[in-house]
């Protein structure tokens, strides 16, 4: 399947996480972004370096600027389980607008034609490193990376895209 693109429609699909009163949700991506404009970025896993001291905390950090361009939602999806993702959301407890949603098996990712073989490495399938600008369900930039690198899809490459 080829990788999501400038131009497609945002796939639906079911995400996990935990809400206010610590109680496990399942939510819909169409629910999360119709209408709207939101930034989807995924990362490889959670508690990895590049995702944890340089990726995820970017977003944070620009959380408000990116608000003020129009942005309604900023979505971290990893192949992780929801216990995982809520334990990573805790190390971030600055954070006010990432949200953190785990799709376990990587239906969602495959979805997204981004999926990575990380066998080799123990991991398993895993995510690309990719940001999304959304906008009404339509893709409007896709800053995919390649294997192991971290060079289009950080929130400062996102700011540009608005």
């Amino acid at each position: 399947m080829a990788p999501i693109a400038v131009g497609d429609v945002l796939p639906d699909g079911k995400l996990a996480y935990f809400d206010e009163q610590d109680q496990l949700q399942e939510v819909s991506v169409h629910s999360l972004a119709a209408g709207k404009k939101v930034i989807v970025f995924g990362v490889p896993g959670a508690f990895t370096p590049t995702c944890s001291l340089k990726h995820v905390p970017g977003f944070i950090e620009k959380a408000e600027e990116l608000k003020s361009k129009g942005v309604a939602e900023i979505l971290c999806i990893s192949v992780n389980d929801p216990f995982v993702m809520k334990a990573w959301a805790k190390t971030y407890p600055e954070n006010k607008h990432v949200k953190f949603l785990a799709d376990g098996s990587a239906t969602y990712t495959h979805a997204l034609g981004l999926e990575l073989d990380l066998q080799e490495k123990g991991l398993g399938t895993r995510s690309r490193r990719f940001a999304l600008l959304v906008d009404d369900l339509k893709v409007k930039a896709a800053n995919i990376e390649g294997g192991g690198e971290f060079t289009v899809s950080s929130a400062d490459d996102i700011l540009k895209d608005l």
